[in-house]
């Protein structure tokens, strides 16, 4: 019903059954891997108002991790895996808004984010990893990836994800740049300050320049 990738193996696909609502699925920890892919296997579909829970038990840790979910609506989902680190990639792991499962959460980790626990991520114990799957009311499911998402740990990249500025705001910015150059330029002509037309096409050269050589400082709101 249900399969796993793992980067440089086969697919994965021989999962035991516990129950008929739960499934296993033991693989070796090496050769080392950070991400799993967990997803339904075509021709299957989960009862309604359920969802899949996806949990992890590393090697040498008698519990397992609640990793998130998959459903119906969205039946496959990219998981973070960090030796022992667990958590959602790119909010991948909440299964979508028809599954009544998230909005598609944009819950983010970064790679290189030290771990709340101090261990160091890639890091594993060599042995057996046992992936988990079980069929969930989706309300359950909802409390679990709400307690997951709190307890993901953040970093000053991920902690905040800024907004671009709005076009106004580049229209604005990008009046600003012009004016600060061609400023200097102003000349005085019959009581009224003119600037040559050579200047402003200066202006467009150095500022087409300056937007190929660094394409973000007008989000930045430099002068320039």
């Amino acid at each position: 019903m249900f399969g796993a990738i793992l980067p440089s193996r086969p697919v994965l696909t021989n999962l035991s059954t516990i129950t008929p609502t739960q499934f296993a699925l033991t693989f070796p920890s090496s050769p080392p891997f950070s991400h799993i892919v967990v997803f339904l296997l075509p021709g299957n579909l989960l009862p309604p108002d359920t969802a899949a829970a996806v949990y992890i038990q590393f090697p040498g840790s008698p519990e397992f991790k609640f990793l998130g979910a998959i459903g119906n609506e969205k039946q496959s989902a990219i998981f973070i895996v960090h030796g022992g680190i667990s958590g959602l990639a790119n909010g991948a792991a909440a299964a979508r808004a028809g599954d009544g499962v998230g909005e598609d959460a944009d819950v983010m980790l970064d790679d290189d984010a030290p771990p709340a626990n101090g261990v160091i991520p890639g890091a594993m114990m060599m042995g057996d990893v046992n992936l988990g799957i079980s069929i969930e009311p989706i309300a359950s499911i909802q409390a679990q990836l709400a307690s997951l998402q709190a307890s993901q740990p953040t970093s000053a990249s991920t902690a905040l994800v800024k907004r671009p500025p709005s076009t106004k705001v580049l229209a604005q910015r990008i009046i600003k740049n012009a004016f600060n150059f061609l400023a200097s330029f102003a000349g005085g002509q019959g009581g009224k300050e003119v600037v040559p037309l050579r200047s402003f096409q200066d202006w467009w050269v150095k500022f087409e320049r300056r937007i190929e050589n660094d394409p973000g400082f007008l989000e930045r709101d430099e002068d320039g």
